[in-house]
């Protein structure tokens, strides 16, 4: 199982797709809107690309719900989890049974078309900085976040699927887009300690999952940003969190990994900081770069780790609308967008 993700061009799959999720260090592919036009189509590409090795490679996709949500005809339109945090202001038990729900529709919805997992939740805070977070996060209060995405990674649970928290430890305070910019939290380690980090802290322990460090300098705690810091990855999210999961990087065609030089320096850099594996999104000639010049070996552990994303459940051979308990999420799904 190699270290590094990458996407794919289309609905399909062309030649130049094949030849590179056939590259030995290539063990999983994300997928985005433009590889999604319906459910059958969505079937037969990731059919495809499992077809492609053995073991099998790993499929992920961004859908959190509300504006990072990749498919949406034919699948339930999730709304942003922050109208989950408004709910829970309102009637906590309420937003906390229809949390789990959603997480079982997602989970269902997505291993019924052949995707292993998604890159959620998102456990930031909401300091009302960040536009590129806004309301993807939960919440401003870590214990609510704690509660709301302990219970959405129960409903991922129930349906057989993975999770990945993002993005350790905490994107939420700064204002800059690390899709642009190069992000600096300035605050010192026990302030992020007590707030920002207490939701990863607290689902750290929970198993069959994975993290996404930010691609976000901590001056207090270490110069590089923590995707890239043994000091953030090793000693604090392994060591003091106790994390055993998967560590995936976000995006290393992103502005703010630039710091770390050329694109195979960046993954390299990444793995030997704690990453299990690596992302390159949305340019083909930078993951050829990358591929050609990563001569970081991966360690068997993390493959132990990768393969733990696989989900128990093969929902391939069971019809969704066969699923009494999918079915009944989806009434209360539906109650709920319409009061």
């Amino acid at each position: 199982m190699g270290p590094v993700m990458v996407d794919v061009e289309g609905l399909e799959l062309n030649e130049e797709d094949r030849e590179r999720l056939r590259h030995p260090l290539v063990g999983g592919v994300i997928l985005f809107a433009r590889n999604y036009a319906s459910s059958e189509q969505l079937r037969q590409l990731t059919k495809a690309i499992r077809a492609l090795k053995n073991p099998e490679l790993l499929i992920a996709v961004d859908h959190e719900g509300g504006r990072v949500q990749r498919f949406r005809d034919g699948f339930t339109a999730i709304p942003p989890m922050r109208a989950f945090g408004r709910l829970w202001d309102r009637d906590p038990a309420r937003a906390t049974e229809l949390i789990k729900q959603t997480g079982y529709v997602i989970g269902a919805e997505l291993l019924a078309h052949g995707v292993d997992f998604s890159f959620a939740p998102v456990l930031d805070l909401d300091h009302g900085e960040s536009s590129v977070i806004g309301d993807r996060s939960f919440h401003r209060d870590p214990a609510i976040v704690t509660s709301l995405a302990r219970e959405l990674i129960g409903g991922f649970a129930e349906a057989g699927m993975g999770w990945v928290g993002k993005h350790f430890p905490g994107h939420g305070y700064v204002r800059a887009d690390s899709h642009h910019e190069v992000p600096i939290d300035p605050r010192p380690y026990t302030i992020i300690e007590r707030d920002d980090l207490v939701p990863f802290r607290d689902l750290a322990r929970l198993g069959m999952g994975g993290m996404m460090p930010a691609h976000v300098i901590y001056p207090d705690v270490d110069a590089l940003p923590a995707g890239f810091s043994p000091i953030w990855l090793k000693t604090v999210l392994r060591e003091s969190l106790g994390f055993d999961g998967v560590i995936f990087s976000d995006d290393l065609s992103m502005k703010a990994t630039t710091t770390a030089g050329g694109v195979a320096e960046r993954a390299a850099t990444a793995i030997d900081a704690g990453c299990d594996m690596v992302l390159l999104c949305n340019d083909g000639p930078q993951a050829d770069e990358l591929l050609t010049g990563l001569s970081a070996q991966q360690r068997n552990y993390s493959a132990a780790r990768i393969d733990s994303m696989r989900s128990p459940i093969d929902w391939r051979t069971m019809p969704l609308n066969d699923d009494r308990q999918y079915a009944a999420c989806l009434v209360s799904l539906s109650r709920e967008t319409q009061t």
